[in-house]
């Protein structure tokens, strides 16, 4: 019964989303909203494990009055909803009911929780403002609506539902709330410097750990640390990969502000902050996030010395490629033993993703159904276990392609294409501009980032730079230089010759 009505509350909350995010009347709106809602209490009494209604109750009770507070919080300081939401981005909190034990992010969830609250009575009280996200409305609508109803199709029901409730239903009503913020210079100030802070804070713990060889949370972290010829960090993260992105996101709002800011002392903090982030960077040996940091890099720099940055980034490159190539273990892997060299310097992920894109042309329409990677995966190559480790996607772009088919590709496209192209088409030297950059150089270095690592939509830093990134569509386009005026010359005061013949 109870997975019913998670096949049934999946698209419900899905196509909810996507109205609230693509309607313009009111009424609709907060149809959209209840569906939402309704949707999300469908799919928690799949999840939940049963025998536990007291507890669900007093949860439910003290939740909702909890986020009545909130609201009313946000309500007087707006931006308080993404200065909260930036604070509990990282923070997991361990969950036990019965015998299931999760990490989630729970006060994240109540900050979404209020923020949904303050919507529903903004709308109710007769707010008329609609398509919030600007260009980014209509592709994550759809691509929110269609991965919503995968879910009665999906080959792991469970993992869908999970996907659902805890990143993409949630996420889309905190990206919705952000773009409804009005643009405020000191809100935004305070916002780079909570981040650069936080990276900080979060680096220090992670030096700390490196130096004590003391790891938190993460059991598996603890084990191949064991194992491996280098000692990986995670700081107050679960995954280091997760921890060194975050790094990666603030080094890159840092170097804008360094390279840009005209205030001196300013851009040599930056500077220092970035010498001080990297270190904690460097402890993670997360590959992936020191890929995005060169992408996030190449936008900067490409922004700020055009045709000088990419000749510089193709030398580099091609220094890099000769380097490489002169080692002779790498040119043994990679030339004379190509396949399984290159499986094996990518810890088995190239395995995955050449299996999962033939998952996805199996299925070129309709996808395997949210949630449902690792099940086929599994089925595809003769995994066995209900949880096989061994199958777990570790690229965004084909995991979405084997789920939900060409349709969801091609709107994930769409959504990270027009959010760059609002992003950098208003990137200037002016405040408004820096922070335009600085989002288009976030999300250039977390789409990278996802291509390794398959977390794009469980990170809220991703949906929140897409609310973001609606605060810049609103911004005036980069207007090119005016011409110079045209001054006549004075006409002299002698009197001109007459010619005669």
């Amino acid at each position: 019964m109870t997975a019913d009505l998670a096949r049934v509350g999946g698209p419900l909350a899905a196509v909810g989303l996507a109205l609230l995010l693509v309607g313009t009347r009111r009424d609709l709106r907060l149809v959209g909203l209840g569906a939402w809602a309704l949707g999300c209490a469908f799919i928690a009494s799949y999840v939940a494990p049963s025998g536990h209604t007291k507890i669900y109750a007093a949860a439910a009770v003290v939740g909702a009055a909890g986020a009545v507070g909130i609201a009313a919080l946000f309500r007087r300081w707006p931006w308080l909803i993404a200065v909260s939401a930036l604070a509990c981005a990282p923070a997991r909190i361990p969950v036990h009911v019965g015998s299931t034990d999760s990490n989630l992010l729970v006060p994240l969830y109540a900050v979404i929780a209020g923020a949904a609250v303050l919507l529903a009575w903004e709308l109710v009280r007769g707010d008329e403002r609609s398509r919030e996200l600007g260009p980014l409305a209509l592709p994550l609508a759809l691509l929110v609506a269609w991965s919503g109803l995968s879910l009665a199709w999906s080959k792991d029901l469970h993992e869908g539902a999970v996907s659902l409730l805890f990143f993409w239903l949630p996420f889309g009503v905190l990206a919705l709330s952000l773009a409804r913020l009005a643009w405020s210079r000191r809100w935004l100030t305070f916002l780079y410097a909570q981040l650069v802070l936080m990276a900080l804070a979060f680096s220090v713990i992670g030096i700390y750990q490196y130096a004590t060889r003391d790891v938190f949370w993460n059991p598996k972290v603890i084990v191949g640390n064991a194992y491996a010829p280098f000692y990986r960090v995670n700081s107050v993260f679960y995954d280091p990969s997760v921890y060194g992105r975050f790094l990666v996101v603030a080094i890159l709002a840092a170097l804008v502000m360094a390279l840009y800011d005209r205030e001196r002392r300013a851009a040599f903090a930056a500077g220092a902050a970035i010498a001080g982030i990297w270190a904690g960077l460097l402890f993670s040996f997360s590959q992936s996030s020191f890929a995005a940091l060169m992408v996030g890099t190449a936008v900067v720099a490409a922004f700020r010395w055009r045709w000088r940055a990419g000749l510089a980034l193709g030398v580099a490159s091609a220094v890099i490629a000769a380097v490489a190539l002169g080692t002779p273990h790498i040119r043994h892997s990679l030339l004379r033993e190509s396949g399984s060299g290159l499986n094996k310097a990518s810890s088995g992920r190239a395995k995955l993703v050449t299996n999962g894109i033939k998952i996805a042309l199996h299925h070129p329409i309709e996808g395997v159904g949210i949630g449902g990677f690792k099940r086929a995966y599994a089925d595809w190559v003769g995994l066995k276990g209900r949880e096989p480790k061994r199958a777990a996607s570790h690229n965004t772009a084909v995991t979405v392609a084997a789920e939900t088919g060409a349709p969801g590709l091609v709107l994930l496209v769409w959504l990270v294409g027009a959010s760059l192209f609002v992003t950098i088409r208003r990137a200037t030297g002016s405040f408004k501009g820096r922070a335009c950059l600085v989002i288009a150089a976030g999300l250039a270095a977390i789409g990278l980032h996802a291509l390794f690592y398959n977390a794009l939509f469980e990170d809220p830093m991703f949906w929140g730079l897409l609310g973001l990134t609606a605060l810049c569509s609103s911004l005036p386009l980069r207007r090119p230089p005016a011409p110079l005026p045209v001054v006549a010359e004075p006409e002299s005061s002698e009197p001109k010759e007459k010619v005669t013949a």
